[in-house]
C-alpha cells in the first residue's frame, strides 16, 4: 500500500485538499481528527494531560481546552515538547492502524502538518505532497479562520519548518494560491498520477 504524506504550512489548504482527495474516494487518515479525538471530553488522553499539565487545561465538558493549550505551548518551547511527547506517539500507533485497514486501493493520503518536524514517519511514507502558498496568504488565512491575531499566527509559523525547506523536502508540490477550482484541477491531476505511478 502506497501512502503519501499530504503537508503544509498552517493556512495552506491541507484541510481543503484532503477533502477534494475524499471526494474522488482515495482513504485519508488524518493526525489532527486522530488527536481530536483523543483530547475530546472522555477521550483517551484527556486524564494523562490533566496530570501532566493541570485541570486548568481541560473544558468543562472535560476535553483538552485547545485555546489555552495552544497559547500556553506556543509560548514555552519545553510545555510545547511535553505535549508533543505525551500525544504523538500514540497518534501515530492510531495512525498506522488506520493506514493499516485501507487495502485494494492504489494509495491511501495520511494528513500530517508537522511531517518534517519528526521523523517518526519516514519509514512508513513513500510519497511527500506539500500543500503550499505565499506567507502572506497562510497568515491572512489562518487569522480569518481561527480568529488569530498575526504575532500568534506568526509565532506558530515559526514552530513550523522553514517554507523552502518544505518546498526541497517535497516530492510533489500543490501551489493553493488562486481558486478551489484550480485547486481541483491540480489535486486530480495529481490523483490521475499517483492511480497510475504509485
Amino acid at each position: 500500500m502506497i501512502v503519501v504524506a499530504l503537508t503544509g504550512g498552517i493556512g495552506s489548504g491541507k484541510s481543503e485538499v484532503s477533502r477534494l482527495f475524499e471526494s474522488l474516494n482515495v482513504p485519508v487518515v488524518d493526525v489532527d481528527v486522530i488527536a481530536h479525538r483523543l483530547t475530546t471530553s472522555n477521550g483517551q488522553m484527556v486524564a494523562k494531560i490533566a496530570e501532566q499539565f493541570g485541570s486548568d487545561f481541560l473544558t468543562a465538558d472535560g476535553a483538552m481546552d485547545r485555546v489555552k493549550m495552544r497559547d500556553h505551548v506556543f509560548t514555552n518551547v519545553v510545555e510545547r515538547k511535553k505535549l508533543e511527547a505525551l500525544l504523538h506517539p500514540v497518534i501515530y500507533a492510531e495512525a498506522c492502524q488506520a493506514l493499516a485497514k485501507n487495502q485494494a486501493v492504489p494509495y491511501q493520503i495520511l494528513a500530517i502538518p508537522l511531517l518534517f518536524e519528526t521523523n517518526r514517519y519516514q519509514s512508513i511514507v513513500n510519497r511527500i505532497l506539500l500543500v503550499d502558498c505565499d506567507e502572506a496568504t497562510q497568515i491572512a488565512r489562518t487569522m480569518a479562520r481561527n480568529h488569530l491575531s498575526e504575532p500568534v499566527v506568526r509565532a506558530m509559523m515559526s514552530a513550523q519548518t522553514p517554507r523552502s525547506e518544505r518546498r526541497k523536502l517535497a516530492d510533489d508540490i500543490i501551489e493553493n494560491n488562486a481558486s478551489i477550482a484550480d485547486l481541483k484541477r491540480k489535486v486530480l491531476q495529481l490523483h490521475e498520477k499517483f492511480s497510475t505511478t504509485c
